[in-house]
């Protein structure tokens, strides 16, 4: 609580009883009061005035203190009003039930939109669902009947795919827990399961692929970790110059395994190296790329953090090195051991 503030308040008060004072002294005067006695009868007015005043404060200070404290403890601090105290004082109740009014209304609001947005995450999930059915239909009827211009179909069709699991799994990012399942995988499989899914996108930019042997295993989610490896191969594509290479490795450093996604391409300034996982984030590569978003890396560093996967990238002039680090599970590797 601020101290001048307070006192600042309190001027009409001082000013009432310094009238008042001023009225009794003449009256006791008037009455042949000695000098002394009325002297005596000021001090004693002031010295109960001033520590009235000072114990209010205090006591104001320490209720306003907690307050304080109480609200900086709480993650929604407009639920304060749920756990605070009735005050004593009428006035201090009235403010009390206007916060009790704005939490309620609040609250309600809150129930609301997260309502509306359970809805939308909902209805966007079904379209996915239901866009994957003739996208899927559409790539049987190209691959039954190939022709030059089915091939080309057959790409777009795959860039179509991949945005709507784009759209899919940003929906579902914010609730990954509800939708994943950990467990053993093997790194090479789910590699070459990423490069199938994008094998028309590969041939048609004439991406040249290197796979070292990969023999580590991994505890994640299959899924999750296939969908950020296809965004890293369409950002590798995306971004190419040159005859474009990709790599695929791993090393282990301490209790980690590390999956390195390394191109050849037009790399990424270093000023703008800390911002790629920010949302919406292209830099200096978006206005090369007109078809960037700003979504794919900001995705891919999300799911990271909810399964507990470190992502960081590396440039230096050219060519770009993605890398995802898995923590060895010691303990389910010594119990299969």
């Amino acid at each position: 609580m601020n101290r001048s503030r307070y006192w600042k308040n309190r001027i009409p008060f001082l000013l009432t009883n310094l009238i008042c004072m001023v009225a009794l002294t003449v009256f006791l005067l008037v009455c042949d009061i000695s000098i002394a006695a009325v002297l005596l009868i000021l001090v004693v007015w002031a010295l109960v005035l001033l520590a009235g005043l000072f114990l209010t404060y205090w006591k104001r200070d320490r209720q306003m203190r907690q307050l304080l404290d109480m609200a900086g403890q709480l993650s929604e601090r407009y639920l304060i009003s749920e756990v605070m105290e009735l005050p004593e004082q009428a006035e201090d109740q009235v403010y009390y039930r206007l916060l009790k009014m704005a939490g309620k209304s609040m609250l309600e609001q809150i129930s609301e939109v997260k309502r509306e947005r359970l809805e939308y995450k909902e209805y966007i999930e079904q379209w996915i669902h239901e866009i994957k059915t003739p996208i899927t239909a559409m790539k049987l009827l190209c691959e039954n009947h190939r022709t030059d211009w089915t091939k080309e179909l057959l790409l777009e069709l795959e860039k179509t795919n991949r945005f709507t699991e784009q759209a899919l799994y940003f929906a579902r990012s914010e609730y990954t827990e509800k939708d994943y399942s950990v467990r053993e995988i093997a790194l090479a499989q789910i590699v070459h399961q990423a490069i199938a899914d994008n094998k028309y996108l590969l041939l048609q930019s004439g991406m040249r692929l290197e796979v070292e042997e990969i023999q580590d295993t991994v505890y994640s989610d299959e899924k999750w970790v296939r969908f950020i490896l296809n965004q890293l191969i369409a950002n590798a594509v995306k971004y190419r110059a040159g005859q474009p290479v990709l790599r695929f490795s791993t090393c282990r450093q301490q209790d980690q395994v590390v999956l390195m996604v390394e191109d050849n391409g037009i790399g990424i300034s270093p000023a703008d190296l800390p911002r790629i996982f920010e949302k919406g984030f292209t830099g200096q590569n978006g206005r090369i790329v007109h078809q960037s978003t700003g979504i794919g890396l900001y995705l891919c560093k999300r799911l990271c953090e909810k399964l507990g996967i470190g992502i960081c990238a590396n440039s230096e002039g050219k060519g770009t090195t993605i890398s995802l680090s898995f923590h060895i599970n010691d303990f389910v590797t010594r119990v299969q051991g």
